[in-house]
């Protein structure tokens, strides 16, 4: 099967996705302040730089993005019809990275909390983001 853009079209497209700055990440970092909780962004110095870190709480916070990260049985994880393999192998690579980074990240003693993009969608944000808190507060 072939691609339904030109790939200069697709390559544009593909361009455009961003990496830092996602609307989940800055739901999750809207609601942390507006709690009062103070933290960093994409701290260089952690293995995988996790998309917020609270030092106070030794804690970080990975906001992922359904399809790149491969969350299984959610909608929002469709493997591509055309280059299937290659897209398998990528969203493969993502979760191997995201395991040792974690491994890392827990042997270092922090805490790690993932946040599914599916998890901030509508019908579903309040009660992720207040969940989110009381994992916080209840490890403090």
């Amino acid at each position: 099967m072939t691609d339904v853009h030109e790939p200069e079209i697709r390559s544009y497209n593909m361009s455009q996705i961003k990496g830092k700055d996602t609307t989940p990440e800055i739901i999750v970092r809207k609601y942390l302040h507006a709690n009062r909780f103070r933290f960093r962004l994409h701290s260089k110095d952690l293995p995988g730089k996790p998309d917020i870190v609270l030092r106070k709480y030794k804690t970080a916070i990975f906001i992922h993005g359904c399809f790149w990260h491969g969350h299984e049985g959610c909608k929002y994880f469709v493997i591509p019809k055309t280059r299937t393999q290659w897209w398998l192998d990528k969203i493969n690579r993502n979760r191997a990275k995201d395991i040792e980074n974690f491994q890392h990240l827990k042997k270092r003693g922090w805490r790690i909390i993932t946040i599914w993009e599916c998890e901030l969608k509508k019908e579903r944000y309040l009660n992720t983001l207040e969940a989110l808190i009381e994992n916080l507060l209840a490890k403090s």
